[in-house]
């Protein structure tokens, strides 16, 4: 008979999860909401709604109280959520020592005041690890433009070679969708922090949304100030209102997800890309090997990222179509779908931003193979300069003429050289690629200075 770990996803189909989402699993999410219970009693009590001595009995028998979460899904199925089953237990806890104390745990909550908040929680325990991680990213990115700003290689549009680039520039580019992916992430605790989104906020409303439970216990002024003692209590952004079926808190906190995903997918693409055998040009520092063929060493890490950035575009997609369908003052399954769909965006991140900083770090760049590449495409690599400068020499007709014979294997330098028009020496300049990178320096210097990378 399968035992309870069977059950348990502990990622061995998941790779770029595994061993990455601590931070995220059901048993930091369980501990989590035993955290919001226990801020609700302080913060309540120090509105005046919980009395002084209910909330010292409760403290100490809960303090370090860990929750077994394999036997809260189990119980949590009969109703729904976890939340339920949770506070029975916690209350029967309370109750051994104080049984008038017990009746203060979890007083005018709802059960979605405790699951979003301890989501919220949970996620802006994960944003901070995920920033930590991006950072590091940011920085060897950075550095490697630096160092390589002078690295020619074949820049491709549209998978084909077309002019001449420089690693540095690339390297550049990556950093600042880095960058971008960063400033999306939500700001931790109260306003400040990592990222320039909206904090995190707590969710506090009890029933239907309106504290009624809390005036009606402690009178208006103390319900009026709990939301933000409770988030304050939790490091939390304090709710304006509210936001039971106004899930704009989870569809932002997604779409920021996903977008550090799709920035750190993109540069694992390319890599992967440019590690292909008949390339060559860049190589992650421990590739991985094959089952059946000891040559190969397979570029896992970008494959792991690649895997991510496939899959967490849907789960972004799944928190919207939640948000359109909550109802009512509180959602019925579109909040349910959320969970799942919520944690594995925060495993991916957690993953992914944590495997990008292990692949960039020992990303391995072959420059000789860079400038090999670009060698072999040719002189045809410069024909956009070609005809820029000599268009009004020779006219545009004929320039087209001589790139369409070169095109079609003839030596473009001796063509130009025939012309009678240019000679050796401007010839020669012209089909220099490292005389046309047009701006690449200077955007690089422009994007190490936004990056605060000082060489």
């Amino acid at each position: 008979m399968p035992t309870d770990d069977a059950a348990l996803d502990v990622g061995l189909l998941s790779p770029i999860t595994a061993g990455r989402d601590a931070l995220v699993s059901d048993a930091a999410i369980a501990r989590a909401m035993v955290e919001a219970e226990l801020a609700l009693v302080r913060a309540s009590t120090a509105v005046g709604i919980t009395p002084a001595e209910a909330a010292e009995v409760i403290e100490i028998v809960l303090a370090g109280y860990r929750p077994d979460p394999a036997e809260l899904a189990r119980r949590a199925v009969a109703s729904g959520n976890p939340v339920i089953p949770l506070v029975a237990e916690l209350r029967a806890l309370v109750d051994v020592g104080d049984l008038t104390a017990s009746r203060w745990v979890h007083r005018g909550a709802t059960s979605q005041d405790i699951v979003d908040t301890a989501l919220m929680l949970v996620a802006s325990r994960a944003v901070a690890a995920i920033d930590t991680s991006l950072s590091e990213v940011e920085r060897t990115l950075a550095a490697l433009a630096d160092t390589h700003r002078g690295t020619l290689m074949a820049a491709r549009t549209l998978t084909q070679q077309s002019t001449p680039t420089t690693f540095g520039l690339v390297a550049a580019g990556w950093a600042l969708a880095v960058r971008d992916a960063r400033s999306g992430l939500p700001a931790t605790g109260t306003g400040t922090g990592v990222g320039r989104g909206a904090a995190l906020p707590a969710q506090l409303g009890g029933a239907s949304g309106t504290l009624a439970a809390f005036r009606e216990i402690g009178g208006s002024a103390a319900a009026r100030e709990l939301p933000a003692r409770f988030a304050a209590e939790l490091g939390l952004q304090a709710p304006l209102a509210p936001w039971h079926t106004r899930r704009a808190p989870v569809t932002r906190l997604g779409d920021a997800l996903a977008s550090v995903v799709d920035a750190l997918s993109q540069i694992a693409t390319s890599v992967a890309t440019l590690a292909r055998s008949e390339i060559a040009e860049l190589a992650e520092g421990v590739g991985g090997g094959s089952s059946t063929m000891p040559q190969k060493q397979n570029p896992v890490q970008s494959i792991l990222i690649r895997s991510a950035g496939q899959r967490a575009p849907a789960l972004a997609a799944e928190l919207h179509r939640s948000a359109a369908l909550a109802t009512d003052q509180r959602p019925d399954g579109p909040w349910h779908a959320e969970w799942p769909a919520l944690r594995e965006l925060l495993r991916l991140a957690l993953g992914t931003a944590a495997t990008a900083a292990e692949l960039v770090a020992g990303l391995r760049v072959d420059t000789g193979r860079m400038r090999a590449t670009l060698d072999a495409g040719g002189a045809l690599l410069l024909a956009e300069r070609v005809a820029l400068a000599l268009s009004p020499v020779l006219g545009a007709a004929v320039v087209t003429r001589l790139l369409d014979r070169a095109t079609a294997g003839e030596d473009l330098a001796a063509l130009l050289l025939a012309t009678g028009a240019v000679d050796e020496a401007t010839v020669a300049d012209l089909l220099d690629p490292a005389r046309y990178l047009g701006e690449s320096d200077s955007i690089i210097d422009a994007a190490l200075l936004a990056l605060g990378h000082r060489s």
